[in-house]
């Protein structure tokens, strides 16, 4: 091998360690002022090499354009010193996207909630994401720059899920991130066995009592982000259990954050429609109109095809008084139990609304 050679080698080398990301044969050729009749040998040589040597980085060819980057099975000993371009939610938002594109934003919104705008947006600025209108909203694809990143083939949608997947799990990892656990708040404590949660710790976050600064993800309920926010910077999921659908949604919006088990999520997803249904079956006998006291009752209500009217049966919550101080349920002639007064899982919770409800309007 001449001298030439063997500098273009070294060269075409350096230029792989340096790009950062995958590197068209087109753009080394004019870095190094040869043709690709010249390099394109050496390159074959270059990923021979690093196949057979004792090492922890690897070459591939990904269709006209090469990448140097490290084995998968090394990814988990250097993701903890990296640099971290990208936040661990922002990154799980760019893995929804890939895995699911073409996705709409208004889908992402509804499985990532309304960070996911922020994300969006960082990510298009980023060139990682690009979004063409559709109808009222708009569609999310990954770019040339997602697939030269992860160096991957962007043709292969097959390849995209697999190394989602794996950069899922290193991100969910407790090596990875420096999060140990997942914190959840003792009202859902429950969704830990029925989601099939792990690495989980029940902490009343609104007044803490450990250091937060090791959590990965909390899971609070919904208007609390903003207080919460103020004592850890771990991905925040908002969600709710009022009616059947808000705990549909909740789960699902869990699952696709990658914390819950997906078997045992579509179980309970789908015992909570089939009692959606049993209940909504049981009010369609009832002809009677209901003044809710509150937005709560209002769901539940709604969700079960009863009728609203000013001068229909009062129904309020048993606690005493709204978020704003005003006086709730004098005169109400049905008391709904809350999360906190009721016995039982989330699943017997709600369950437990939805009788008082019923079972007080069959009455009257």
């Amino acid at each position: 091998m001449s001298e030439n050679k063997i500098n273009h080698k070294e060269s075409i080398e350096a230029i792989l360690f340096a790009a950062g990301g995958a590197i068209d044969l087109n753009t080394i050729c004019k870095i190094t002022n040869a043709t690709k009749k010249e390099l394109k040998p050496i390159i074959e040589t270059l990923i021979k090499e690093y196949n057979t040597r004792e090492s922890g980085l690897e070459i591939l060819d990904i269709g006209s354009r090469f990448v140097m980057q490290i084995k998968p099975k090394y990814t988990e000993f250097a993701i903890s010193v990296a640099p971290k371009e990208l936040s661990s939610p922002i990154l799980r938002t760019l893995s929804i996207i890939a895995y699911h594109q073409p996705v709409t934003q208004s889908r992402m919104i509804e499985m990532r909630g309304n960070s996911a705008y922020a994300h969006v947006k960082e990510l298009k600025e980023r060139g990682f994401v690009k979004a063409v209108p559709h109808g009222r909203t708009k569609l999310l694809k990954t770019t040339q720059m997602f697939s030269d990143y992860f160096g991957l083939d962007s043709k292969d949608p097959e390849l995209i899920k697999e190394k989602i997947a794996e950069l899922s799990q290193i991100q969910s990892g407790t090596k990875s991130l420096g999060r140990r656990f997942i914190v959840i708040t003792p009202m859902y404590a429950s969704l830990i066995e029925l989601c099939g949660i792990k690495n989980c710790k029940v902490v009343d976050v609104y007044e803490p009592t450990i250091e937060l600064g090791y959590v990965r993800t909390l899971i609070i309920s919904k208007g609390y982000k903003e207080k919460v926010s103020n004592h850890t910077d771990a991905e925040i999921i908002e969600i709710s259990t009022i009616t059947f659908d808000d705990f549909i949604s909740s789960i699902q919006l869990i699952e696709s954050n990658g914390i819950a088990n997906a078997k045992k999520s579509q179980e309970i997803i789908k015992t909570l429609k089939e009692l959606k249904e049993k209940y909504i079956s049981k009010a369609i006998v009832i002809d009677k109109k209901i003044n809710p006291e509150t937005k709560m009752i209002a769901k539940m209500v709604k969700e079960l095809r009863l009728g609203i009217s000013n001068d229909g049966v009062c129904i309020a919550p048993d606690y005493k008084t709204s978020s704003t101080g005003e006086e709730i349920g004098v005169g109400a002639e049905i008391i709904v139990p809350t999360h906190q007064n009721i016995e039982g899982d989330l699943i017997e919770r709600i369950c437990k609304k939805y009788d008082a409800i019923i079972d007080g309007l069959l009455k009257k």
